[in-house]
């Protein structure tokens, strides 16, 4: 390639949830984007090769093998793998790292990265989440506040496509919402026992990236609504829920200023010792092993958290020798995660004569009710309860029946099941961190990844009060046989990990300013997961979105202005 088809105005690294925000953002202002995926190329409709398989389709009718069970024993775990899915994530062997303590590490690697896979919750993070470390002394403050960025999620939202209800609630603030899914009748008792029994506890319609009532932005975009099959992580053939290769990447492409390269596993930020800035990126071709230098102006690194950690890392200089920006000696450390190991099952009597529309995709959720405006329990943070209520299919003769009988009954739905699982906040400490292993390197020649992260007290003690209260919530709901459950899973398993390249107001302390600008290479941006200087209990996509879209619009202004 020449040196011209080398050099962009802009380089994106990743093309998941943040990075595909970034090339869209940077390429409708003019900038000439690369986006470098290190995964193999992924097109909208054409690459869902299960999106309209029936179950009786599937080899194994959508079990695994034992021999691919064996062969996968982290990727086999992870919510929503499945024979129907496994296209979309990487196996165990193709990309090891090392775990200095347990700690699981789920990886998508394609065009569109984890958009195609994720969960597709999208509350709004509240003043509480941002203010909380600090108030409260279990970490450093934000630079921002939910002010900073309440446009920006409107903005978002407004072209995703957001389902759900204005609420009110200070915990959890309102947005710009498609009309929601309706809660089943179940959920709906549940959510009036709670108002009746506790003031201050508010079971509603959660926010989800669902079109149920298209608007015009996203028909320009070619999406269409859902249709409520649940078959979501093998990609909708309908663009009915947000990914970036159904919505991003593809209004990006429009402008005539998007090169997306697949198969470009990133080596590190190339840094000129001369200008002070980064200079470009050095990539190796995963098929050739051909290494390959991009040169732009501004570079966005959106490679999903844990894969920031590691290219900066790895970008080493003579003026940064413990990685790009490291002055403070902070990267790789401070990293947290959602931790998701409780849950409480029951069972609920009555309104057999009642069922619900096709396969809802969302959940109702359940705010967070602890450690707002001051701290009320014996530990920091909080977290957000997902709720849902099922049928189940025929009843317990079906265990003796064979034949006709078996399917007669099966046909019918039987009782009705209740479920509550925690997302909840862990607190960034220093000795969670990852880092470059000194002697083990990938097929690409590149250092492995150490992970040492782990739980503390002040996570048990969450899942205690989360386990107790949730069990006391369905029983004042009328529920029975509840069952109370800790899964003991490792860190990780369920993503959502974060920070090791955190944002904060001292360059002493943290990695970022408000902008998402790297405090020491200030044509660097860092607007995925990796920037997070706390959990908070909120899911974090829709915040890296807006994050990404205001740090883009902040940095063409700088070039504008000619301070970049």
């Amino acid at each position: 390639m020449s040196q011209n088809e080398n050099t962009f105005d802009a380089i994106v690294i990743g093309s998941g949830i943040s990075g595909g925000w970034a090339a869209k953002e940077l390429c409708e202002k003019g900038m000439k984007t690369l986006v470098l995926e290190r995964g193999r190329n992924v097109e909208h409709n054409k690459d869902y090769p299960t999106a309209h398989l029936n179950p009786w389709d599937f080899e194994h009718r959508g079990n695994l093998t034992k021999k691919f069970l064996n062969e996968n024993p982290l990727i086999s775990k992870a919510a929503g793998f499945g024979d129907d899915t496994k296209h979309f994530f990487v196996q165990d062997k193709d990309h090891p790292y090392v775990q200095e303590k347990p700690f699981d590490w789920i990886r998508g690697y394609q065009v569109g990265g984890k958009s195609l896979t994720w969960g597709r919750a999208c509350q709004r993070w509240s003043e509480f989440e941002f203010t909380a470390p600090e108030r409260f002394g279990y970490g450093i403050g934000w630079p921002i506040g939910y002010q900073d960025v309440a446009p920006w999620y409107s903005h978002v939202e407004e072209f995703i496509g957001v389902c759900g209800n204005k609420d009110g609630l200070e915990s959890m603030p309102d947005g710009e919402y498609l009309p929601p899914f309706e809660l089943n009748c179940v959920q709906q008792v549940v959510q009036q026992k709670i108002k009746e029994n506790y003031k201050d506890r508010h079971l509603v319609h959660a926010r989800w990236a669902h079109l149920t009532k298209p608007k015009e932005i996203h028909l320009k975009q070619g999406r269409g609504g859902c249709q409520a099959r649940n078959l979501c992580m093998r990609g909708c053939p309908y663009g009915g829920y947000f990914s970036s290769v159904s919505s991003t990447l593809p209004w990006a492409e429009k402008t005539g200023n998007l090169t997306v390269r697949p198969h470009s596993v990133v080596h590190s930020i190339t840094f000129d010792e001369k200008s002070g800035k980064a200079s470009g990126v050095k990539i190796i071709d995963a098929n050739t092993k051909e290494v390959i230098e991009f040169s732009a102006r501004i570079i966005f690194l959106n490679a999903s958290a844990l894969n920031s950690n590691l290219i900066l890392l790895n970008s080493k200089s003579n003026r940064f020798p413990a990685g790009l920006g490291n002055d403070s000696g902070v990267l790789g450390k401070y990293v947290a995660f959602h931790n998701y190991r409780a849950s409480v099952a029951a069972d609920i009597d009555g309104y057999e004569d009642k069922y619900y529309f096709g396969r809802n995709p969302t959940e109702p959720i359940l705010a967070n009710y602890r450690n707002l405006h001051k701290q009320d329990t014996d530990y920091v943070g909080g977290f957000t309860t997902f709720m849902g209520a099922y049928r189940t299919r025929g009843n317990d003769s079906a265990q003796t029946e064979i034949g006709s009988a078996l399917k007669e009954n099966m046909s019918k739905p039987g009782g009705w099941k209740v479920y509550m699982y925690m997302q909840g906040e862990t607190i960034p400490k220093v000795t969670n961190q990852v880092s470059l292993s000194l002697d083990k390197k990938d097929q690409w020649g590149i250092p492995l990844l150490v992970t040492s992260v782990g739980y503390d007290d002040n996570d048990e003690k969450m899942i205690r009060d989360f386990l107790k209260e949730s069990a006391d919530m369905l029983e004042k709901s009328g529920c029975k046989n509840i069952s109370q459950h800790d899964n003991k899973q490792a860190p990780g398993l369920d993503i959502h990990e974060m920070g090791g390249c955190r944002m904060g107001k001292d360059p002493k302390t943290s990695m970022l300013n408000e902008w998402n600008q790297l405090h020491h290479c200030k044509n660097v941006f860092v607007t995925d997961g990796a920037c997070m200087t706390s959990t908070g209990n909120q899911s974090p996509s829709l915040l890296y979105m807006a994050l990404a879209a205001r740090a883009v619009d902040f940095a063409v202004q700088e070039i504008k202005k000619g301070d970049l």
